[in-house]
């Protein structure tokens, strides 16, 4: 007899969920992660009750079992769009001369902007960035690192964004995390106002701390979507032979 359920994809769909929340670089970015993670364990569920509906014969559980599937199809469906709409603009800006890029938030998404512009997701987000210590990683080396040597680094865009002022800037490097301004140096950033050399402070405050972030979960994201598409496919194949597998169920139940 025909089983229309898809365990195997919904195992799949719960440990994608897991998997994203375990590829983010820190505890910070987990933050958007639960939703998929619910998902997966919510299909896993409806899956069991195809299983249960198809063994046993159950008809009104093969009934729900496809009923909410089709609706899972499109919710799944909607979050993919909705996954590549918000991740589709932002990008880290290259620099000339500089190994790294730089971050800046207006250049994300307004839905990932207000996620993080929350004084209250904010202060959670920075008390674990400062305690991943993630700069600290900048002096983490045997000989000082002189000031052309920290341009041509490939820093990630936390380290980027939250460890060294913004280079509109035009502060004077000292250390990985330690500049001073000079007579050149501008204020037009309002991240340039918001460094400070104390180890927990540094840029954790800016805009283009806030942008990093952002740009990590951003790259996360549009992984978690290719796979989505995937998955939607593989959903679209195997609801289709379950409706047949239950209509020939149906008709040898007569």
């Amino acid at each position: 007899m025909a089983k229309p359920s898809t365990f195997p994809s919904k195992i799949f769909n719960l440990n994608h969920g897991i998997w994203l929340s375990r590829q983010a670089s820190s505890e910070c970015e987990r933050f958007l992660d639960t939703p998929v993670i619910i998902l997966g364990a919510f299909i896993l569920a409806v899956s069991l009750a195809g299983i249960v509906g198809s063994c046993c014969r159950v008809s009104w559980l093969l009934w729900v079992y496809l009923f909410v599937m089709f609706l899972l199809i499109l919710l799944l469906l909607s979050f993919t769009i909705f996954a590549f709409v918000v991740t589709n603009k932002g990008a880290g800006e290259a620099l000339s001369g500089r190994g790294y890029k730089e971050y800046r938030l207006g250049d994300y998404s307004n839905w990932l902007q207000k996620r993080v512009r929350s004084d209250e997701n904010w202060r959670k987000i920075r008390s674990c960035l400062q305690d991943s210590k993630i700069c600290q990683r900048l002096l983490d080396t045997e000989s000082p690192t002189d000031v052309q040597d920290f341009y041509r680094e490939h820093l990630s865009a936390l380290q980027s964004g939250c460890c060294k002022p913004s280079n509109d800037c035009n502060f004077q490097y000292i250390s990985p995390t330690n500049w001073t301004r000079t007579s050149a140096s501008s204020s037009a950033n309002p991240d340039c106002s918001a460094w400070n050399n104390e180890p927990n402070t540094l840029c954790y405050n800016c805009n283009s701390c806030k942008a990093g972030l952002l740009d990590n979960i951003r790259s996360d994201w549009k992984k978690v979507a290719i796979i989505n598409i995937i998955i939607l496919v593989f959903l679209v194949i195997v609801y289709s032979v379950g409706c047949c597998a239950f209509r020939n169920n149906r008709d040898g139940w007569k």
